[in-house]
């Protein structure tokens, strides 16, 4: 049972973390949306979940062997990681700033409402553990 429980809010944790990185890179696309030649940034949820769920492979990937974490990129160490990915437009502006503003906020909705049911998911997992504790 615990192991279970364990697995359900880690699962859930890690879900927590991205969706919380997202939602500040969106964000920052959303701040930076008069800013020329800013270039909007999102993720691949889903990969990046299962990488840090463990569930890819790491078969293949490379790392850089470093001096200095000043070196390669401070983003690296960060919830996201390398799982940042540069946006294509589908319209291009002429100052070469790539956020869609529509596109932005429907993103930022949808990310914070997922946010939210995944908030909702682990306090039903509290309250049936309450529940089945109190039925003994």
């Amino acid at each position: 049972m615990i192991n279970k429980l364990d697995k359900e809010l880690n699962f859930h944790h890690h879900a927590l973390a991205l969706r919380v990185g997202r939602q500040e890179l969106l964000s920052s696309n959303v701040a930076n949306a008069d800013t020329p030649n800013f270039k909007a940034k999102d993720i691949d949820f889903a990969s990046a979940l299962n990488e840090k769920l463990g569930l890819n492979s790491s078969f293949g990937k490379v790392t850089l062997n470093t001096t200095s974490p000043l070196h390669i990129n401070a983003g690296a160490n960060s919830v996201l990681g390398d799982n940042i990915l540069y946006r294509i437009p589908l319209q291009p502006s002429v100052d070469g700033n790539t956020v869609d503003m529509d596109m932005e906020r429907t993103r930022f909705a949808d990310n914070a409402l997922k946010y939210d049911a995944s908030i909702s998911f682990i306090n039903n997992e509290f309250r049936n553990i309450m529940l089945a504790m109190q039925e003994r």
